[in-house]
């Protein structure tokens, strides 16, 4: 039924439902099967339910973080003690991470850091604009690969590839997940 509903939505030339809300889960699938087994992250709204499923799952360290740079040394540590880690952070806190970011890269240590989007879709913050607009270019300026993801169907698709090339070709890569497939935040 699935398959049938998706064909007539992309005959009239509207996205399918893609995930609904349940792209988290998927998501938690996929670094699961990447065997990431640690995560750290500042508390993010958007990050909340892979936040959750990570903090349940008893084979998983997490790490809540103060400051988003201190991450990059939690994943750069993981590394080193064998763990496959992943950052979890929003882009206002990319701005944070710039200098921390030479180690990863300079040493060549695998990092996978998946970026909620603020200051785009819908946005009522504007002081979330500036680093908003700015995060791709900060990230790609200092050397790190930047996928951008608007469906949950592509988010999960991309991370799938960005842990193969984090942790088996000892990248540095940013998934940027689009406000617009968050929602709009609520206060």
């Amino acid at each position: 039924m699935k398959v049938a509903q998706e064909a007539s939505v992309a005959e009239i030339g509207q996205q399918p439902s893609d995930f609904g809300q349940e792209w988290p889960e998927a998501l938690y699938d996929t670094l699961k099967s990447a065997n990431v087994r640690h995560m750290s992250y500042v508390p993010d709204a958007g990050h909340s339910t892979l936040i959750r499923l990570f903090e349940a799952d008893a084979d998983a360290t997490s790490n809540v973080l103060t400051t988003e740079e201190e991450g990059i040394a939690v994943a750069t540590g993981a590394w080193l003690g064998g763990t496959r880690s992943v950052l979890l952070m929003q882009s206002s806190g990319v701005g944070n991470c710039i200098n921390m970011l030479s180690l990863p890269i300079q040493t060549r240590t695998p990092l996978l850091m998946l970026v909620t989007m603020r200051g785009e879709w819908n946005e009522f913050n504007p002081w979330q604009v500036p680093m908003g607009q700015a995060t791709q270019a900060s990230l790609e300026a200092i050397g790190v690969t930047v996928f951008r993801a608007e469906t949950g169907h592509d988010l999960v698709e991309i991370v799938e590839q960005a842990a193969t090339m984090a942790y088996e070709a000892d990248q540095q890569i940013a998934v940027l997940i689009g406000q617009r497939l968050l929602g709009k935040k609520k206060w």
